[in-house]
């Protein structure tokens, strides 16, 4: 008899009419679902945002698709799902029925706003899409991509009409001029151009910035063009001479990610990916008018409400937040929205889930049978690299990986605050594990060692040396005595945890090991590589048993289910396999993440399982046991 998977599949339809909330509003976090997944926790990274011509609704693409919300309300109306990659850039046409979408999966996609059915696909570049933009006219679409060049495209048919090339580097931005007759762009290759939208041909380059151009956008008459740059500065230039204007400086951190001419074109607004910061700046003196102090940093998109009384703001990590353009007033939040996911953890009883965010520097802690959030835990100064719940469930740990956040913190679940922290001296954090009996947690040290804490002192009890670099994932025998660990010097360690000495050193792995798991009855040890393979290890022998091959890019995370009979591994190839453990026989493979998968786990009960992953969200997958001959 052979173990095998079924999944219960979920499948829903979906559409929006004007002004309609979607019918199952509240039940989002099982929109655009991949076969197989019963609900998304989270909406994924954002990108880019964007108003619609009337000012009802609000674009919002990011890592999984398109989200479109009610702008007055906040209300979720829709989730677009079909490309393959994070949703770079979305633009409504000026009509205000249909958006076009670039992508880092190359292509440029358009939608019936209305329905959110898919019009059309249009592929031509080479490298992903980075910026898409409407003709004023509506009738044609310009798209700026990595591949360096800016392609113009018939809306009504998708062909493409024309491809301008002069830029030797990434174009990141582009956009129409009000009258629809020359195209303007920003590259990385410190030029800004205008182009001839007829012929094609380059008008006009603009030189100044010191570093790569970002954001490029028209004034409401056309007599002028701004531009951003990682340089922290914001230049105006004059559309029929080239001249440069004003050069307006005022941002601290990163460089200066977008900027956007209010709709009368008095006012100009520029936001710093890091500073937390958007400043405005009058036009005709390039003056500073004031600086809205926004929430979060890694700030990526700003756009005027067509009024001009309103700013949304978008952060890579989330949300998108809603500003009263004369007072500075945070008028709403669009939640949901996260960053990068790099560790999942289930609770000892199954009925919570916690996320390490590595772009929002939070833990974010959900309910399982709503999928809503309980807690947004705030403490680290960087990335969130792992979480680990106590055995007993009321207690998290997390830890960050940053030489400027080498602090573990603990958690009470119940109330979401924190009870103790424990300081090492480390260039940071990869992985933390609880032992079974919850009185000792283990951590990464300074110098490729391993620390082993006792919680109810909170104090530092042993060190474990041997490793020759940074390590990645720890993880404890079911009786508490062995300790496993994974290397980026690409072995893997058993150690006595009472002595802190090493029992064995595994090598066969030929990469970085990434992840490291016990069998529940810990006669096996599974270990993921930066090879691409998954392998099985004999606990008390140290032999190799089985080799896992399919994986097409590293390995970073496995896990046994509850009755040990199989492993699920998460891999940089975006996707999940399950495997039988007796025989090492590929079971099934979960798609449907559209960036890496950083981390599995099973639920308690074993029914269920999670993956979480570069793409901001974590997938629960429902899973159903049963056996064939």
């Amino acid at each position: 008899m052979v173990n095998y998977i079924l999944f219960t599949v979920l499948i829903f339809g979906f559409s929006i009419f004007p002004l309609i909330p979607n019918t199952f509003a509240q039940d989002y976090t099982q929109w655009g679902l991949p076969d197989g997944a019963k609900v998304r926790l989270g909406k994924g990274s954002i990108s880019d945002i964007t108003y619609s011509p009337d000012g009802e609704r609000l674009a919002v693409a990011g890592s999984i698709g398109i989200w479109i919300y009610d702008a007055q309300t906040g209300e979720e109306l829709n989730l677009l799902t079909g490309h393959t990659s994070n949703v770079k850039s979305v633009a409504f046409s000026p009509d205000g029925f249909t958006l076009a979408s670039g992508s880092g999966d190359t292509t440029v996609r358009l939608w019936d706003v209305r329905t959110g059915t898919p019009l059309l696909t249009m592929k031509g570049h080479i490298f992903g899409v980075k910026s898409v933009v409407f003709s004023p006219d509506g009738k044609t679409i310009a798209s700026g991509s990595d591949d360096h060049t800016i392609r113009l495209w018939d809306v009504r048919t998708g062909i493409s009409l024309r491809t301008l090339t002069g830029h030797t580097e990434r174009v990141w931005s582009v956009v129409f001029s009000p009258d629809g007759k020359t195209i303007a762009s920003s590259s990385w290759d410190n030029t800004a151009r205008l182009w001839d939208v007829r012929t094609g041909k380059s008008l006009r380059t603009f030189t100044g910035h010191e570093k790569h151009l970002l954001a490029v956008a028209f004034s409401p008459d056309g007599k002028t063009i701004a531009s951003t740059s990682w340089d922290r500065t914001v230049r105006l230039w004059d559309t029929e001479t080239g001249a440069s204007l004003h050069i307006l400086k005022g941002h601290t951190a990163g460089g200066v990610i977008d900027v956007v001419f209010s709709p009368d074109g008095k006012t100009i607004a520029s936001a710093g990916v890091w500073d937390k910061r958007v400043c405005f700046w009058d036009v005709k003196t390039g003056e500073s008018q004031r600086i809205l102090k926004v929430h979060t940093e890694n700030t990526i998109s700003i756009v005027f409400s067509p009024d001009g009384q309103t700013i949304a703001t978008g952060c890579i990590g989330g949300p998108v937040c809603l500003w009263d353009v004369k007072t500075g007033e945070h008028l709403r939040e669009l939640t949901g929205h996260t960053g990068k996911i790099r560790s999942i953890a289930f609770s000892a009883d199954g009925s919570k889930l916690a996320s390490g965010g590595w772009q929002d520097h939070s833990v974010h802690l959900w309910e399982i049978e709503t999928g809503t959030p309980l807690h947004v835990l705030k403490g680290h100064t960087w990335e969130v690299s792992c979480v680990a719940f106590s055995p007993d469930g009321k207690t998290l740990a997390s830890a960050s990986y940053s030489d400027d956040d080498d602090t573990v913190f603990l958690w009470d679940v119940q109330t979401g605050t924190s009870i103790r922290t424990l300081k090492e001296d480390t260039d940071g954090i990869e992985s933390i594990a609880f032992s079974p009996d919850g009185k000792i947690l283990a951590s990464q040290g300074v110098d490729n060692s391993l620390l082993l804490w006792d919680l109810h002192t909170g104090t530092s009890i042993r060190t474990l040396t041997g490793h020759t670099e940074s390590i990645v994932s720890v993880a404890f025998s079911p009786d508490g005595n062995t300790l496993a660990s994974a290397s980026w010097d690409g072995t893997a360690r058993l150690w006595d945890v009472q002595t802190g000495t090493s029992i064995r050193e595994l090598t066969e792995h030929t990469e970085r090991v990434g992840s490291v798991a016990f069998s529940p009855d810990g006669k096996i040890l599974a270990s993921g590589s930066w090879d691409d393979i998954v392998r099985l290890w004999d606990v008390q022998t140290g032999t190799s048993i089985r080799e896992l091959t399919g994986h097409t890019n590293n390995v970073v995370s496995v896990v046994f289910s509850p009755d040990g009979k199989i492993l699920a591994s998460g891999s940089w190839d975006n996707t999940i396999r399950l495997w039988d453990v007796r025989t090492g026989t590929h079971l099934l493979t979960l798609p449907g993440h559209t960036d890496s998968v950083t981390s599995v786990v099973f639920s308690p009960d074993g029914k269920t399982l999670a993956s979480g992953s570069w793409d901001g969200t974590v997938l629960l997958w429902e899973l159903t046991h049963g056996t064939m001959d």
